[in-house]
């Protein structure tokens, strides 16, 4: 769904124009305080405008997964669960190396690889919203947007995929939405935000508060 609100504003209209385009959006970022860099080719980070970034991010993501060697895809590739109640208890394997997905044949990077892909949506969902969200309210997409955005949030903190200080640029966002009950208590998401700053954004908008 991600690709389909960056198409929006993203694809050039018949006028060949487009609502996220270099005038607009110089740089890439998430109101005043956030703005995002990419590095180029000697691994310098420049910024760039947004059109450019969102062309940078779904090159790299489509690049990530498509490759095998980060991705298998090999159905011969090794896959167990530790459930005694299922197979036979693993071995031991205390001093040997262990990584997530080390079973099922993904690379020692491939958890710090999921962690960049997660962190680049973030950036592209958090330019979204600072500066395209009445774009998205006038086309009829921000309940879709919410909803998207949310359940990212939620599977980002669910899996520690995000670090607290890479939801700064939507803080006040994930306030609110734990205010109002968006967040199960319980949830990562939920605990990351500041409830009472939540409460008084609900307050200020007007909007019933959770029970």
């Amino acid at each position: 769904m991600l690709i389909t609100f960056i198409r929006l504003v993203h694809d050039k209209e018949d006028d060949g124009s487009s609502i996220c385009n270099p005038r607009k959006c110089p740089k890439m970022s998430a109101g005043a305080n956030h703005s995002f860099t990419w590095l180029n080719s000697r691994l310098q980070p420049v910024e760039i405008p947004a059109y450019e970034y969102f062309s940078l991010v779904q090159r790299y993501i489509s690049g990530k997964i498509d490759d095998g060697a980060i991705f298998p895809t090999d159905p011969s590739g090794v896959s167990y669960a530790d459930n005694p109640a299922f197979c036979t208890p693993v071995p031991d394997q205390s001093g040997q190396q262990d990584w997530v997905g080390k079973r099922s044949g993904f690379p020692p990077n491939f958890f710090e690889t999921c962690q960049t892909i997660f962190r680049q949506m973030f950036r592209v969902y958090a330019h979204l919203y600072w500066s395209h969200f009445e774009d998205l309210f006038s086309l009829d997409l921000e309940k879709s947007a919410n909803s998207c955005f949310s359940h990212f949030i939620l599977t980002a903190t669910t899996l520690n995929l995000l670090k607290k200080s890479d939801l700064e640029p939507m803080q006040p966002l994930i306030d609110l939405w734990a205010a109002l009950g968006t967040f199960p208590q319980g949830s990562r998401a939920y605990e990351t935000a500041n409830i009472e700053v939540g409460q008084l954004l609900v307050q200020k908008a007007g909007l019933p508060q959770s029970s």
